[in-house]
């Protein structure tokens, strides 16, 4: 009878492994199966890593220890039904995404499990002693409690062959490339603007050229060579790859997967600090797209940025485009913004000037365009085709995507921003919009290292000229905007700290009237819930 009862309290307790595990996958998936990304989530959310109540079963235990076996397991089974059925489903924005990698993970947590299972009943007699029962049940409950160590191991364990499948497929996208002699690789990175960039870029180039370009914010290794396996056709001419970066050879590993003749640098600054560490590492990083293009190759450079213009000289030629710097080769002048976009001049390095409207909010998108205009220029096209395409372009969504509610309230979607640079311009915009109430909803930005906080404040600063009401999402997270905003005495009772996006917006349905402009700047994934 006792057998009976201790394989029914192994079942459980598997059963309850898995449900924890499940938000564990999650939360390494978003942080890009890398366990020192991971372990800082668990640093600043160990109350989420680690629940307590996941040791009350440690009271039947206790039970069985005492001698009453039966007993004993009645009460863990128990408290195992009740903590399972009572367990909280944490809201996800974005939901664990079963691929291949999360199955052979899952596969690997039931097997080290098992192992543990396996080794403790192989040496249990018919006779079960009260000892070895604690024993079992003690291990599997620390187990069950403790499961982010059996993540960590787990992920450790498959890292050899995950790498091994990684190579693999490396190699047959770089194949692939090499094969197809005639493809143009455009390279875009930049600490921010890379996606909207990108959009244009493809936006204006689709009309003389075949153009391919990631998807969405696909900019990790594996992320462009899963694009260039599935995607990219002998008939596409152009191939636009999004560069992102946390560490410094990142970009310099996708310039030798694509091997790109022409690369864009949007922007240098204070992102991912947390990763980088210094703004000089920044800089290297950045500028592994330029220092890997060709001889032949063009390197497009946003000359108003502090950080780009300290650069040094690369091995092939650079044409900057610019707002303020009048030595930019490609320079926006006349720029006027209104509800419905822009309009502003266009000044090409031979002196022509053509006249340019955009649906597009923000002076970040005039530099957007302007890369935009240069590429497509030194690439051929003529600039009345160029004005015909931006004219066209749309939104990016969640980036500065304007959208008039049923309510007569307008949105300002910028909820994929998530920078000092990006977010004030945002402001900007949001200050220059016609509207009764300027709402902002944000959590603040992250991956700022050590100047997250002051940065965060200036943020609070900003938002405070600009803004009638904020509401902020997260008590602790959003403090330093909270200190920002009183400094500039903003009214306290026009600050609402809202406990998630959620509550967020109820809010937000009870103050905002028709006519009012709320901005949504930035929206953290799962792995920031407070």
């Amino acid at each position: 009878m006792i057998n009976v009862f201790l394989v029914l309290c192994l079942a459980l307790f598997f059963v309850y492994f898995l449900a924890n595990e499940k938000n564990q996958i999650h939360m390494l998936q978003l942080n890009s199966y890398r366990n020192e990304r991971y372990f800082l989530w668990i640093r600043r959310n160990i109350s989420k890593a680690i629940n307590p109540l996941d040791l009350l079963p440690l009271i039947g235990v206790c039970i069985i220890y005492s001698g009453r076996q039966i007993p004993g397991f009645i009460v863990i089974m128990l408290i195992y039904l009740v903590l399972f059925f009572t367990k909280k489903k944490p809201k996800e924005k974005k939901k664990l995404v079963y691929t291949k990698r999360v199955n052979r993970l899952i596969f690997t947590l039931a097997l080290v499990y098992a192992v543990v299972i396996v080794a403790e009943l192989y040496y249990l007699p018919w006779e079960v002693s009260v000892n070895y029962i604690v024993l079992i049940c003690l291990s599997l409950v620390l187990i069950n409690t403790f499961v982010l160590v059996v993540t960590l191991l787990c992920n450790t364990i498959n890292k050899p062959f995950e790498d091994a499948i990684n190579l693999y497929y490396y190699k047959d996208a770089q194949k692939k490339i090499k094969k197809m002699t005639s493809l143009v690789v455009i390279g875009i990175t930049g600490s921010y603007g890379k996606t909207s960039t990108k959009h244009v870029i493809h936006k204006i180039l689709s009309k003389s050229f075949n153009v391919l370009m990631t998807p969405a914010s696909y900019n990790t290794t594996m992320g462009v060579v899963k694009v260039v396996r599935n995607n990219l056709k002998p008939t596409h001419e152009i191939f636009i790859a999004e560069m992102g970066a946390k560490s410094i050879g990142d970009i310099e590993e996708l310039c030798e997967l694509v091997m790109p003749k022409y690369g864009v640098l949007t922007s240098i600054g204070p992102q991912h600090l947390e990763s980088f560490k210094t703004i000089e590492n920044v800089k290297k990083a950045k500028f592994e797209l330029i220092a890997s293009l060709p001889v032949d190759g063009v390197g497009f450079e946003n000359i108003d940025d502090e950080n780009i213009q300290t650069l040094p000289e690369p091995k092939c030629k650079v044409i900057s485009y610019g707002i303020q710097d009048s030595t930019a080769k490609f320079r926006a002048e006349n720029i006027k913004f209104n509800s419905r976009g822009s309009t502003f001049e266009v000044v090409r390095p031979d002196g022509n000037r053509a006249n340019f409207q955009t649906k597009l909010l923000g002076r970040h998108n005039i530099y957007n365009i302007l890369s935009g205009v240069a590429i497509a220029s030194e690439l051929g096209m003529d600039l009345e085709t160029i004005s015909y395409a931006v004219k066209d372009l749309e939104s990016v969504e969640h980036r500065l995507q304007l959208r008039l509610m049923p309510s007569g309230v307008t949105i300002i979607d910028d909820a994929y921003n998530a920078n000092p640079v990006g977010s004030k311009m945002a402001l900007e915009v949001l200050a220059q919009m016609d509207g009764e109430m300027k709402i902002m909803i944000t959590p603040g930005m992250i991956e700022l290292g050590d100047q997250e906080y002051e940065l965060n404040k200036t943020f609070g600063e900003y938002a405070a000229a600009a803004c009638d009401y904020v509401i902020l999402v997260g008590e602790k997270q959003t403090l330093s905007i909270q200190e920002g905003l009183k400094g500039k005495d903003f009214p306290e009772d026009k600050i609402f700290v809202a406990l998630n996006i959620e509550e967020a917006f109820k809010h937000l349905n009870t103050i905002a009237k028709p006519g009012s402009v709320v901005l949504i700047e930035n929206d953290l994934t799962d792995d920031y819930n407070e």
